[in-house]
């Protein structure tokens, strides 16, 4: 029993490495499509937007099928879109007329894998037979965080030995991790969150429950808190270590990734020695006090350190906050877990908006935007300290 839903896990492990996959390679390859296919910058960063928001549409449109069809047929559905999507890239834009419609075509067919894959792997994993459900959560979320990284290092060490030239080989040698997990998902056991004979909340149900709504709005602020900084890590990186663009597009991501995946594994290892409230309040507080740093302090390396202090503060935010909504309504199903994950790209698409155009209202201040970005781990305390009685403890 224990080794059969091990694997189970082991496979939601490497279903986020997929979605980092899905979500990190392909900027990498943006001043190559622009050379290659003379697509200009305006259309090149718009995959980034088309990708956000058609996971969004998945987000919002699983909830009404995905029980229907079951989390078996679903998960081997995504891993064929994922992996079918970064096949396309190899060859659509070279046989389309408009080379940017191919690429656009191949992003919006990944991303519906993405998509699936964000609603999908943490129910999966709350509904094994764990003991210390929270830091299984933890830990699932920490592989995400060890995806970016990975793919990113790999990816640039590819390209730095064989050129990049060569990036359809390496967009093919990311195809075959969807490929062997979608196999791996046909022969693993797939539990119910749901007891025999229970039926998990429909979404009207869900949106009469106040309790609902307050983890709706800790969900947003904890994407928020998320990507509000860590989509300016790159910056930071710049100007506190005097490097070059290219190098800071590393060397900030990855750093804040490292960071916030290290929390996570924290909380994984040693989750059942401590309360999940208070370890998320904690963060909340250190999540503060790295943007003060960040907005406050006029020194660019103290920035970069409030920047890393941030990533690892953000780490527990999100799981933390599906374990409290798995545990407030336990018969949230499928439903709940795909309106957490709309809530959560909702803040990460919000948080970065809001910081810009904070920012560009004052000047192109930096500073300032991500002073107002505060907001963000502030009302997710308030949450915290106010969002009812409702408490989880791991001891």
């Amino acid at each position: 029993m224990k080794e059969n839903y091990t694997k189970t896990i082991y496979a939601c492990f490497i279903g986020y490495i997929i979605q980092a996959v899905v979500n990190s390679f392909v900027p990498l390859l943006f001043v190559t499509f622009r050379k290659t296919y003379d697509i200009p910058l305006s259309q090149i960063t718009l995959l980034i937007t088309v990708n956000f928001v058609v996971q969004l549409l998945i987000d919002l449109l699983s909830a009404g099928f995905v029980d229907k069809i079951g989390y078996r047929a679903s998960m081997i559905i995504a891993h064929i879109f994922a992996a079918a999507g970064l096949g396309m890239l190899t060859f659509m834009p070279d046989i389309c007329s408009n080379s940017f419609a191919g690429l656009l075509a191949s992003v919006i067919v990944y991303a519906v894998g993405g998509g699936l894959l964000e609603v999908l792997v943490s129910p999966v994993v709350e509904a094994c037979p764990t003991d210390n459900k929270e830091k299984t959560m933890s830990l699932l979320h920490s592989f995400y965080c060890w995806g970016c990284t990975g793919v990113v290092l790999l990816s640039t060490v590819f390209f730095a030995i064989f050129g990049i030239r060569n990036w359809k080989i390496m967009t093919l040698i990311w195809m075959l991790l969807p490929i062997a997990n979608m196999i791996l998902f046909t022969r693993v056991p797939i539990y119910s969150l749901q007891e025999d004979g229970v039926k998990g909340m429909s979404l009207g149900e869900l949106f009469k429950e106040k309790i609902f709504w307050m983890l709706m709005i800790m969900m947003l602020c904890a994407g928020a808190s998320e990507q509000a900084v860590s989509q300016w890590a790159s910056t930071f990186a710049e100007q506190g270590l005097g490097i070059t663009k290219t190098v800071g597009d590393l060397v900030g991501p990855m750093m804040f990734s490292i960071l916030m995946g290290t929390s996570r594994l924290l909380y994984g290892k040693f989750g059942d020695r401590m309360n999940l409230d208070r370890f998320m309040k904690l963060s909340c507080a250190l999540c503060v006090a790295a943007y003060l740093c960040i907005s406050l302090v006029p020194n660019p390396v103290v920035q970069l350190i409030g920047c890393g202090i941030c990533g690892f503060s953000v780490g527990i935010m999100w799981p933390g906050t599906f374990s409290r909504a798995s545990a407030s309504l336990k018969r949230g199903g499928t439903a709940l877990f795909a309106m957490l994950a709309l809530a959560g790209d909702m803040g990460c698409s919000g948080g970065p908006t809001l910081v810009g155009m904070i920012s560009s209202a004052a000047g192109g201040n930096m500073q300032t935007g991500i002073l107002a970005g505060v907001i963000f781990p502030v009302v997710l305390l308030a949450g915290l300290v106010f969002g009812g009685k409702k408490r989880i403890r791991t001891k």
